[in-house]
């Protein structure tokens, strides 16, 4: 608002002492005080409000107005309620710095004031701001991105005083204005997102958290009108993004709200535009796919990587390593619950974020990852630019070594597993790290051994690396339920029954007993039992159970009871 505007009203009381020819200035903001040097309070562009109590002689009205026409404020408004009328030498000391001055009638509150301009430059603000998002929504439409996310949320914080920051479903941060958002607090805003829009709810949902309340708004049009309604929204919940604004949007106005889903259309926009940017790796990636599929020869694979490569990682001298990650989602289906959901879109868009490092910020650090999907499978290529080194303890995601299992879902566990509710799953493998064409089939088979490991694992999320292929670890979750039930019970029932009854701990005895790989007086020493005791219990453990625990069988048969059971 200009500073003409409030001598247009007379309910505020205001009388015009000099600078008639600065009344154009934009008034954006209001502050009272009484301070002799309230600079650090000002940013510019206030109407300064004060009753003089900070006047002691004459003296002090020069450096007061000097403060304030440097720190660029538009205006200074003094009450007559103290003194009466307006000292002269602070009428003279505004003129010097050319710093308009108002007298406030001593009938009037600095309170109307205040509420008058808040009211007034809070309106022009939302205003303003609309008629940008709506600008920048049709240039994005049409042309070239405006400067993407960033622009409005930037525009959010300085017009509105909003925090504001966009989240993938994962919550990691895809753009924010000022500082960025503490990884865990981003992941319980994403996993409360999730879940609330799991159940049903409309947004914005709101959330406080160390009395600070966040309103989250989905990001789910693209701009070019409503999704169907018939959509089903697990088609959708675990790859949508999300805006999270530091403010109770519940008593916000209509207006206020209408914005705030403009700002999320446009950002839908870029998003949209992003997401067909992905086409190309996407397109390289099933080529590849259908190659090894198919048992193409591996100079036809090695043709198709080597363009893959500059797309990929722009740049690199060499080929690149490269690993294959296969995703799963399924969901439980219902009778009479109509078409099932096709999980491979789902689980491709949820992979390609997946493979992002979690600390990672910007929506662009995905371009790197290209991702098919086969049926309900999402397949994942993953260039590694250095060789492996099996040597190295760095179980980073970008180390040399390549992509962990558990280290890709340690960061994204919580929130998936609230988008993925009760009814829903992911499974997720990786297989080892191939440097040629001829490993590439090898490790696509490897990576889909792994997610079948995971999927008999019990949980929401669960995934497998290469590594426990080679282990016992692998037999255990295909044994069928019944036949491990009655197996365990064989060999281990016997023992917890007297162990009820005597307090013998015969089963922590057993386990310590082969985990010390036999050994007498390792396995004495870490039970702190005397030896004869030890082979007492292990003696009644054989009479109990039938078995000889000096036999490899034996051993072999309690040692996988104990981790099937």
């Amino acid at each position: 608002m200009r500073l003409r505007a409030l001598l247009e009203n007379d309910a505020l009381g205001l009388r015009l002492l000099g600078g008639e020819d600065e009344l154009d200035r934009t008034v954006r903001g209001v502050m009272t005080t009484d301070l002799k040097d309230p600079s650090r309070y000002l940013s510019g562009g206030e109407l300064v409000l004060t009753g003089l109590a900070w006047r002691a002689d004459p003296s002090d009205a020069e450096p007061f107005v000097r403060i304030l026409a440097s720190a660029g404020v538009a205006a200074l408004a003094a009450g007559e309620a103290e003194l009466g009328d307006i000292p002269d030498d602070l009428v003279q000391a505004c003129s010097r710095h050319r710093l308009p001055l108002f007298a406030v009638n001593e009938s009037v509150a600095f309170a109307t004031i205040t509420e008058h301009v808040v009211r007034q430059v809070s309106g022009e603000r939302a205003g303003d701001l609309a008629a940008v998002v709506d600008r920048h929504r049709r240039l994005m439409t049409s042309g070239p991105a405006g400067g993407g996310p960033e622009v409005v949320l930037d525009l959010l914080g300085s017009d509105l005083d909003l925090r504001a920051w966009v989240l993938s479903p994962t919550g990691r941060q895809i753009a924010g204005a000022g500082e960025p958002l503490e990884s865990g607090l981003a992941a319980t805003l994403a996993g409360e997102h999730l879940a609330a829009t799991r159940t049903g709810r409309r947004g914005p949902h709101r959330l406080s958290l160390a009395g600070v309340t966040y309103s989250l708004f989905p990001i789910r049009n693209t701009g070019r009108g409503p999704a169907p309604a018939s959509r089903d929204v697990r088609e959708t919940v675990l790859s949508d993004w999300l805006l999270a604004v530091e403010a109770d949007a519940g008593d916000w106005p209509a207006a206020r709200l209408d914005l705030l889903q403009g700002v999320t259309q446009l950002i839908a926009v870029e998003r949209d535009r992003r997401d067909a940017a992905r086409t190309v790796r996407r397109r390289l990636a099933q080529e590849v796919l259908e190659l090894v599929q198919t048992g193409a020869a591996p100079a036809e694979i090695a043709a198709r990587l080597r363009v893959a490569a500059p797309v990929l990682l722009p740049g690199l001298g060499t080929a690149p390593h490269w690993q294959v990650v296969v995703a799963r989602v399924d969901w439980e289906q219902e009778a009479g619950q109509g078409t099932p959901v096709d999980g491979g879109p789902v689980a491709q868009a949820l992979l390609e974020e997946i493979l992002v490092d979690p600390a990672t910020v910007g929506a662009e650090s995905a371009d790197r990852i290209a991702v098919a999907h086969s049926g309900d499978e999402a397949i994942a290529l993953v260039p590694l630019a250095a060789a492996p080194l099996p040597d190295s303890e760095d179980e980073g995601p970008a180390t040399a070594l390549g992509l962990h299992a558990d280290v890709l879902l340690a960061a994204v566990r919580a929130p998936l597993s609230s988008g993925l509710a009760d009814d829903g799953r992911l499974t997720l493998g990786v297989s080892a790290a191939v440097h040629s064409a001829e490993g590439l089939r090898g490790a696509l088979e490897e990576a889909r051994h792994a997610r079948r490991v995971a999927a008999a694992r019990p949980g929401r999320v669960c995934a497998a690396g290469h590594h426990e292929l080679a282990s016992h670890v692998l037999l255990l979750p295909f044994v069928p339920d019944d036949v491990r039930r009655a197996f365990t019970a064989r060999l281990l029932d016997p023992l917890r029954d007297y162990d009820r009854r005597h307090r013998a701990e015969l089963i922590p005895t057993l386990e310590a007993f082969l985990d010390c790989d036999g050994s007498w007086t390792r396995c004495a020493t870490r039970l702190h039992l005397h030896v004869n005791t030890l082979r007492y219990r292990v003696g009644r453990i054989e009479q109990l159970t039938g078995r000889d625990l000096s036999r490899l069988e034996d051993k072999l048969d309690f040692f996988l009871a104990l981790r099937m059971s």
